[in-house]
């Protein structure tokens, strides 16, 4: 039996008399990766930033495990296990990799035990970073390397790995693999098939139709502002998949 997460109803949103969402519902089951697909100015963006409590909704309403919810901040997703892991990955590229995985949420330890003065766990901070990238099957990285020197699919983990630490049950990812090569790409594709082995639940906001055949169970199609298709991705391949975005149509499966 599958579990809901995530329920919007009649979710709206308009910039002046520009209409960007209208009225979608849309479910989002506990283990699932929903990829959200739709071409440029679909509204797919707009719903995504209701959802990460980047933007509030002009109408309609949202329910997180069966309790309705109005997010004014990302921290308020944050705080309900909703993270957000957009295209810039939000990385600080000059602080080393468990330094990004605690940002805004460091460690800290009292000299001798004392309750104060604080100072920073470092030490207890690399062994957790550590834990969380060998969960992700990235063992081997070192965590006092300064991000910038890391490849793309190494930074998505990264990224991840914050998300995991801030014990998120819905990871939202928007268009994880853009600009990466084939190899950096396999990897993130990778990290995501990792995260639902795990049961994290993960929204999957992508342009690369090879990529959501590939690592989703689930697919969500919006076309100008509303949700025209949303079905499983078993059966569908790329050219399929492509022209439902295109046309807003469904098509079967291939036999």
């Amino acid at each position: 039996m599958t579990t809901k997460l995530l329920s919007l109803r009649g979710i709206r949103k308009a910039y002046g008399a520009v209409e960007a969402v209208r009225g979608v519902d849309l479910d989002i089951q506990a283990g699932e990766v929903l990829a959200l697909c739709g071409d440029n100015g679909a509204g797919k963006s707009s719903l995504v930033k209701i959802i990460a409590g980047a933007q509030p909704p002009s109408g309609g309403t949202m329910q997180w495990r069966g309790r309705e919810v109005a997010f004014h901040s990302p921290q308020d997703a944050l705080r309900e296990g909703i993270a957000t892991i957009y295209q810039d990955l939000a990385l600080a590229p000059r602080l080393s990799i468990a330094q990004n995985v605690f940002l805004g949420s460091e460690l800290t330890r009292g000299p001798l035990g004392l309750p104060f003065p604080q100072l920073l766990d470092k030490r207890r901070m690399v062994a957790e970073a550590r834990g969380y990238l060998q969960r992700l099957n990235l063992p081997q990285a070192d965590m006092g390397a300064a991000v910038e020197r890391l490849s793309g699919g190494q930074r998505q983990a990264v990224a991840i790995a914050r998300a995991l630490r801030w014990q998120a049950e819905l990871i939202i990812m928007d268009e994880p693999t853009a600009a990466l090569g084939v190899r950096e790409t396999a990897q993130v594709l990778s990290l995501i098939r990792t995260l639902h082995e795990e049961g994290r639940t993960v929204l999957l906001i992508s342009h690369n139709m090879a990529d959501v055949c590939a690592v989703a169970t689930r697919v969500a199609i919006m076309k100008a502002g509303s949700k025209a298709i949303d079905r499983p991705v078993a059966g569908l391949d790329p050219d399929r998949l492509a022209h439902m975005v295109m046309t807003g149509q469904d098509m079967p499966a291939a036999a």
